[in-house]
Formats: C-alpha cells, structure tokens, sequence
C-alpha cells in the first residue's frame, strides 16, 4: 500500500469520501507529531467530483473516530447535508463496521471461551465504558455505573500464528476507544498497543488494529433520502507484513469473506 493519498482514496462521490487511513493520522483534532488527513484530503479535492458549492465544507469533516495508531476505512462528509446525514446513519446503526485484530494470548482464558479454537460464530461481548480524559483512556467495566456508557461488540477468532491471535471483530456501538479497552478487560492486548497493555511497541508507532471494512447508506437526492444501495468498500491493512498476510490466509482456509 502506497502512502500516496490519492492511491488510498476507497470511494468518493460529491457528498463523502473513504480514506484507507494509515497509522499516525488524525481525522480530526491534529496534535503535534500527526498528520491532519482532513487537510490532505483538501488538497485533493480539485482532481475528484466536486462537492455542490453552496453545501461544502470548508474541509471533509469525519463521520466517525478511528485512533491515530488504527489504520483503515475512515469516512468523511464534504457537504453540510451529508455531515448531518451520514452523523444520524452512524448513530442509528445503520453502519456496518469491521475490523481485524492481532492480538497477544491471555494468559488465562476465562471469559474468552470463545478463542480457542477458530470459529465462523462471533461471540456478542457487552461492557460499561467510562473515559479518563487525564489520561486519554477509556476503562471498561462489568457493571453499569454513573458516567459509564454501554459499549457492544461482536467477536470471533479467525485463527492462530505462533504467538498471536487473529481476531475478526464487528463493532456494534461505536466509543471511544472501545475495542481497545473491551479487549483489556478481557485480557487481550492488540500488538503494538502500550496503552491498553501490549508488551512492546509497534515499529512506527501504529498498532495492529485495521478497519477492514465499513458499509453505509449513500447519500440521495442531496442527502434528503436513503438511496437503493449503500456503499461498501473493503481496505488491506496499509503494511502487509507476514502477519497480516497470516492473517489473511487464515480467512481464506475459514472460507471468509476477506
């Protein structure tokens, strides 16, 4: 995968654009040290179709976090219509999101049952997330509580290296940084990812965690309405190492749709 911006733009259209994001970039807010997609993506803008002018943002503006270290499938909004638009279709579940993960082993199985042995089944995991804005940290928990928030995901292990698991995972609520604190409370410590736990940092700061795919309604008729279809696309983890290639060959022998 290039790092070529315009080699990683998935889909585009007057009213959104897919980016396969890469590890190290900000959809929004750019803090020292990251890159500002949504001002790369402006700059982009004259060679795609062009946004109604009297709608368009200033810059696409996100429809849905992905953390600095995640890579993958991240959608932005380049009309005012769409950003209210597609903001409701997240927030209704009307988005099919999902990821892969490499993850560390738990050193005890307990209530991850369902990682040993691969599966074509997802296990539906439920915590209550709250966040830690001083230390930038979402905590999960087993029990509701004041100022906690429901997070649900559905999981399943696709199949096993030497050291690390691979782990499929559809993402149900959408928090922040969710899968990462879920995978915590469980044991599980996607590689790469200090934060949460892992036992050694990625090489160049990223961690194993891709959005691999995410599905949606189109924009119609200015964004008045749901169209027909909705827009898929499917993103390759932008450094295919021989983990992620390992990853992908487990797929193929389970059948899935990778």
């Amino acid at each position: 995968m290039e790092n070529n911006l315009s080699g990683r733009i998935l889909y585009c259209d007057s009213y959104c654009i897919v980016v396969n994001k890469i590890a190290g970039e900000a959809v929004e807010g750019a803090g020292k040290g990251m890159t500002d997609l949504p001002r790369l993506l402006a700059e982009q803008m004259s060679n795609l179709p062009q946004a109604p002018a009297e709608d368009a943002l200033d810059l696409p503006t996100a429809v849905h976090r992905l953390d600095v270290p995640v890579s993958g499938c991240v959608a932005f909004a380049r009309t005012g219509t769409a950003l209210r638009f597609l903001n409701d279709a997240f927030q209704n579940s009307m988005v099919e999101k999902r990821y892969w993960a490499i993850v560390e082993p738990p050193s005890d199985i307990g209530a991850c049952q369902w990682i040993e042995e691969p599966s074509p089944e997802f296990a539906e995991i439920t915590h209550w997330i709250q966040f830690d804005s001083r230390k930038n940290k979402s905590i999960a928990h087993d029990e509701q509580g004041q100022g906690r928030k429901k997070a649900v995901l559905r999981c399943r292990l696709a199949g096993k290296g030497r050291d690390y698991l691979f782990l499929e995972v559809d993402l149900v609520t959408g928090r922040h940084h969710q899968i990462r604190s879920q995978f915590e409370k469980l044991g599980l410590h996607i590689k790469g990812d200090l934060k949460y736990g892992a036992r050694r940092s990625e090489r160049g700061g990223g961690i194993c965690l891709h959005a691999r795919s995410l599905s949606f309604p189109s924009v119609a008729g200015g964004g008045a309405a749901l169209d027909d279809r909705k827009i898929t696309v499917h993103a390759d983890p932008p450094i295919m190492n021989s983990l992620w290639q390992a990853f992908q060959s487990a797929l193929k022998r389970d059948n899935a749709d990778y």
